[in-house]
This record gives C-alpha cells, sequence and structure tokens, in this order.
C-alpha cells in the first residue's frame, strides 16, 4: 500500500512543477504529516525531492528527474478507455484505477505535452443521466463491474415481475443507458444472451469459476439490435393521425424519431389541400399515446381509434370552457 502511494507521489510531482503539501496529502488522501515522512522515504531512496520552505514552499523533484515506472497495469490501461465517462468510473468502483492510469501516461509524456489531460477535461465530459432524472447507482453495480472485467461467473438473484428468481450467468458487458445500468449476460449451457436491468439484482456473488468468453461477441452491435427489438415489441396498438406542418415537424420530439421518420415515409397519400397529411403511428398503448400526441396541440387531429378521438374531444371542451369567452 505504502510502495503505491510512494510511487503515485513521484508521478504527481513529475507530471506538475511543484505541489504544496496539503495538495499532495488532498490527492494521496493522507495527512500532510505522512507527506512529509513519504518525502523524506523517497528522498533517502535517492529520489530526488526538494522541500521548498515558507508560505509559498512546497515540493518538487529537482534535477529533471523522470520516473520509468510508468507501466500500466491491466485494469489501469482497460480504465483508461472509459476515462471520458467519470461518474460511470466512480460507479463501477474504478475511480481509483483510472487516475493512476492518467498519472503513469502523463509522466510518460513530454513536458510539452503535460496538460494533455487537462486540456482535453476541459473540452468534452458526458453527462449520461436524462434531465430532470435523479441519478442513483444501483449497490451492487461495483460487484457485477468486478465479475465483467475478470470474466467471472456469478450467481444472482433478480427481480422480475412475476417474482425473484437466482440464475448462474456468464457477466460479458455492461451498458449505461440514458442513467440506467444494464449488464448483458450469457446463460451457461444454452448460449442464450439477455439483459438485465442492474438495479433489480437482489444478490450478486461471484464464482471462483472463469468462463471462456466468446471473443466474436459484439456488445455495442448485441445492444443496438435487442433496443430495437425491445422498442417494437413495446408498440402494440396503432392511431392514424392528421398532421399539419408544424405536426409532422414536431412529431419526432413527441414519438421518437425513429418512429416518427418511419410513420411520414409511409404517409398515406399526399398533403391534402390544408397542407395536412395522415399518418398511421405504431404506439404502446392508447394512454401513452394520448400522452405524447397532447403535446401537438392543435396540429394534429386524431382520426382513430374513436375512444381516442373521443379523449381529445373531451380535452377540447374542457379547454374550451378554462380559456373560451
Amino acid at each position: 500500500m505504502r510502495a503505491a502511494r510512494l510511487i503515485k507521489m513521484v508521478l504527481l510531482l513529475q507530471s506538475r512543477s511543484s505541489m504544496t503539501a496539503a495538495e499532495l496529502a488532498r490527492e494521496l488522501e493522507v495527512s500532510e504529516r505522512t507527506v512529509t515522512r513519504d518525502a523524506q522515504a523517497l528522498s533517502e531512496a535517492g529520489v530526488p525531492v526538494y522541500a521548498d520552505r515558507g508560505r509559498a514552499g512546497g515540493y518538487r523533484l529537482i534535477g529533471g528527474y523522470r520516473t520509468r515506472l510508468t507501466g500500466l497495469a491491466r485494469g489501469e490501461a482497460e480504465a483508461l478507455f472509459l476515462s471520458g465517462v467519470p461518474g460511470a468510473l466512480r460507479e463501477m468502483g474504478l475511480e481509483d484505477a483510472a487516475s493512476a492510469a492518467r498519472l503513469k501516461v502523463s509522466a510518460a509524456l513530454l513536458p510539452s505535452l503535460g496538460d494533455a489531460s487537462r486540456t482535453a477535461a476541459q473540452r468534452f465530459h458526458l453527462d449520461a443521466p436524462n434531465w430532470f432524472a435523479e441519478p442513483k447507482s444501483p449497490e451492487l453495480l461495483p460487484a457485477v463491474a468486478d465479475a465483467v472485467w475478470d470474466d467471472r461467473r456469478v450467481t444472482a438473484r433478480y427481480r422480475s415481475r412475476a417474482a425473484e428468481v437466482e440464475r448462474e450467468l456468464e457477466p460479458y458487458g455492461l451498458v449505461l443507458k440514458a442513467g440506467v445500468w444494464y449488464l448483458c449476460a450469457r446463460i451457461p449451457g444454452d448460449g442464450d444472451f439477455r439483459v438485465y436491468r442492474i438495479d433489480r439484482f437482489t444478490a450478486v456473488t461471484a464464482g471462483g469459476e472463469r468462463f471462456g468468453r466468446d471473443e466474436e461477441f459484439d456488445l455495442p452491435g448485441f445492444w443496438e439490435e435487442r433496443a430495437q427489438q425491445f422498442a417494437r415489441s413495446i408498440l402494440r396498438a396503432e392511431v392514424v393521425v392528421r398532421l399539419s406542418a408544424d405536426g409532422a415537424r414536431r412529431l419526432p420530439h413527441a414519438v421518437g424519431p425513429g418512429t416518427a421518420r418511419e410513420a411520414l415515409a409511409a404517409a398515406a397519400g399526399a398533403p391534402d389541400d390544408d397542407g395536412w397529411v395522415t399518418v398511421t403511428l405504431p404506439v404502446e398503448s392508447e394512454e401513452v399515446a394520448h400522452s405524447q400526441l397532447a403535446s401537438l396541440g392543435p396540429e394534429a387531429e386524431v382520426l382513430a381509434p374513436e375512444s381516442l378521438r373521443a379523449r381529445f374531444a373531451s380535452d377540447a371542451v374542457r379547454l374550451a370552457g378554462l380559456y373560451g369567452t
């Protein structure tokens, strides 16, 4: 533990011209007294750490010293590729590995490139959760992430709609979609891949056995295919709607870009004399369609089913009562 801290201290000083004891203590998560002892230990070991006294003082390396202890461990290298998603790293328990990897890369760079990590961070940040959604990290996510990185089978208890079930899984990959974490896993024996919401796991136990990963498995491709299947599976009803030009323009914001694009491409005939088009929309339910199409206001007219048209007619009467003279 101390050896790793000493190496990190050297890398920190190598990547910056000078650091105060307070700054080092904060980065290393130790006391300033420990920083003083560590600096002395490095000096005794031949690392030229120099302490400047006074209010503006601090620690620095002298003589252009550069350590060669910059080799990345496997976990650090893997975490480095995710360093653009700091929130995801933190939730998976990989923040320390990514920090160590960035330090080692910074130490290996030429002095003129020493600020590369800072300038990149100033120019790109990924905020994964949706607006107005409270991000919540699943309690068991770090355990699942460990098993994914280590190709280790797990026994998991999962809360489905019907009941809580226990399954043995081969965890292949993690997906963060709109602030929700999913596990793509294979069930041993049948080779079937499935998707699980991690916040529905109630227990996860990693076994001692590693599984043989199918190197042909393509996580992005698998997720895209399953996401499209899911989107199609929930669209169990249809509604017929007339749309003004403005309504057609706003339709993707109401029902989703893919659904709107397909519906408008398959529109029945040319625009009518008023410039309106008639489209058939696949929807999850009449209740969901009512909520989605209400956002279009007077730029949309529901033609079918009659029950949904009647709901909008009732809305119109109520609105007229509220706003009419």
